[in-house]
């Protein structure tokens, strides 16, 4: 059975609904690396105050991010010791102190360098495992709670769900499939992300195993902490927790594009991207690059090797946007 097709563990509904209401929502304050940053084209859903509607949106995350740099080291700033500093400096101003409790959301999108090359993948950082990468994560959550006064997280991890009973988390699961991603693909060829010698097989399969051993990491972390923020329902009447499923939603751009994707291109492409450049093996500076223009971009998945279109980020923004909106989206489970 290929990796696309094997059944997909979906969350089933309990007949819940979004407790959020219209308009509720007046900050977003985000986190990751550059799935959500605005600083590539290569970002995350386009969250505009707009489109969710809130007064500030506040962007802290950056492009090459890891959880920590003492984990996974790159030179770039990472969540624990650069964007959180950040933000919490931001918190102490006058404008900072508007932002928090019941209407804003916090967001956190991080793993794919910490799981991917020139980190966990290539065992770039001897002694360090998945189960860190977790631990780091999930303290995240831990540390806006106790020192910002957060009590509602868009957690965006790994594709699994579960239930927190007794807090106001809400969660929304949103790492992509990344072994569906040109880089991490059996079939990839040397790139701008990686252009030297490597079994393009074990990579995936290595991809897609350290994917769910983070996914059931992260859930048993996230039950075991959910009872000590027993006050995490302050200056709220109802315990609510969601699962949004990104994961599904990729799965299912790849396997139906003609359900998401809606470019001039004669086919729809889920295995090419955008703005492709192909290396000789192990020459640096011969990559060949061709890039899709117009309406045909529309017809693609992936704008690069590793990152979402400008159509798929629209798809997900949609979704998330009809949550904090109050209203429901198929991808969304409300869990409590």
């Amino acid at each position: 059975m290929s990796l696309s097709s094997r059944p997909r563990h979906r969350c089933r509904s309990l007949g819940l609904h979004n407790p959020l209401k219209p308009n509720q929502i007046k900050s977003f304050v985000t986190f990751g690396d550059s799935y959500t940053t605005s600083s590539t084209k290569a970002t995350a859903p386009t969250l505009k105050p707009g489109r969710l509607h809130p007064h500030y949106s506040l962007p802290f995350a950056k492009s090459g991010a890891t959880c920590s740099n003492n984990l996974t080291f790159r030179p770039f700033p990472p969540v624990f010791e650069s964007q959180l500093p950040s933000y919490f400096e931001f918190h102490a101003t006058d404008a900072g102190e508007k932002v928090g409790g019941r209407d804003t959301v916090y967001t956190l999108w991080i793993g794919t360098n910490d799981l991917g090359v020139s980190a966990l993948l290539t065992g770039d950082d001897p002694g360090v495992t998945v189960v860190d990468v977790a631990e780091c994560m999930v303290n995240w959550v831990k540390v806006l709670y106790e020192q910002g006064g957060a009590r509602n997280f868009v957690f965006q991890n790994l594709e699994q769900c579960f239930l927190m009973p007794g807090s106001d988390l809400q969660r929304y699961t949103q790492m992509i499939p990344l072994q569906h991603t040109i880089l991490y693909a059996a079939d990839s060829y040397p790139n701008r992300f990686w252009f030297t010698d490597r079994n393009t097989t074990a990579w995936s399969v290595q991809m897609t195993e350290q994917v769910e051993a983070g996914n059931e990491l992260t859930k048993l972390m996230l039950q075991n902490l959910a009872p000590t923020l027993d006050d995490a329902h302050v200056g709220s009447d109802v315990s609510s927790l969601a699962y949004f499923d990104s994961h599904s939603l990729f799965q299912d751009m790849f396997d139906h594009p003609e359900n998401f994707l809606n470019g001039t291109a004669p086919a729809f492409n889920v295995t090419g991207c955008i703005n492709s450049c192909v290396f000789e093996l192990n020459v640096p500076d011969s990559g060949v690059c061709t890039v899709v223009n117009g309406t045909d971009r529309d017809s693609y998945l992936w704008f690069d090797e590793l990152h979402p279109s400008e159509q798929a980020d629209r798809i997900v923004a949609r979704e998330i946007a009809k949550v904090f909106e109050g209203k429901e989206s198929q991808w969304a489970t409300w869990l409590s």
